[in-house]
């Protein structure tokens, strides 16, 4: 699809696309972690996760991440708190994360502008709806899915972007996935879908990576780059 063709579907990412998991860093804190091992907890879960779907495993995104945080807590402060109690404050902040300032007006704005909106995480469908409920932009999605209906196959596998595909209908090529991460823009890209990068951060894009269709600043700029209108 090039830049200049209507998406008729949008598949939004989830976590760090639409949710500021920032929050999470004070949880870390909380049970004895230092704040700065976000980044490095969410990779780990990403990476165990894909890894479980290349070797032809499968785990839910909470029992991946569970036993991130059980390694981070044995590595950084063995015997200092209760391990599953620790778990469980930093998982279960997870419904409760607000989302990127531009995402309420962006999505309004795409759904107002006629395009077909759903969600699509390596995590919980059900997180997902708890968190743009809360953000007052739940109904403005036909649906959200996770990759449990994919056969529990994580993103960047084909099998994912399928499942979306198959839940509203439509060839790769009327669909675009919204990410901000490149493994998930470049997953999309070779699965047919067009693709729109969101620069939520200075970090550059990938070489080795199939480029986006589209680059935005954030949400409301992406409703701009498609015709929607933004207030």
């Amino acid at each position: 699809m090039s830049a200049d063709r209507r998406p008729a579907v949008l598949v939004l990412d989830v976590n760090e696309t639409l949710t500021d998991m920032s929050p999470l860093a004070a949880r870390l804190e909380h049970v004895g972690l230092p704040g700065h091992l976000l980044s490095a907890w969410f990779a780990g879960v990403l990476r165990d996760g894909v890894a479980l779907t290349l070797a032809g495993g499968r785990a839910p995104f909470a029992a991946v991440a569970r036993d991130a945080l059980l390694t981070l807590l044995a590595r950084e402060r063995p015997g200092g708190v209760d391990p599953e109690a620790a778990v469980e404050q930093v998982l279960g902040a997870l419904p409760e994360l607000p989302v990127h300032p531009d995402v309420p007006e962006g999505v309004r704005a795409l759904h107002a502008a006629g395009y077909r909106l759903v969600t699509l995480t390596n995590g919980a469908a059900d997180t997902t709806r708890a968190v743009l409920e809360r953000a007052g932009v739940a109904d403005r999605f036909e649906t959200h899915l996770d990759v449990e209906g994919a056969g529990g196959r994580w993103k960047p596998a084909p099998a994912a972007y399928a499942h979306a595909l198959d839940a509203v209908g439509v060839p790769a090529g009327a669909a675009m996935l919204v990410s901000v991460h490149p493994w998930d823009i470049d997953g999309a890209a070779r699965a047919g879908l067009a693709t729109a990068w969101l620069r939520r951060t200075p970090v550059p894009y990938p070489s080795t990576q199939r480029s986006a269709t589209r680059q935005a600043a954030g949400m409301t700029d992406l409703a701009r780059q498609l015709g929607a209108a933004v207030d």
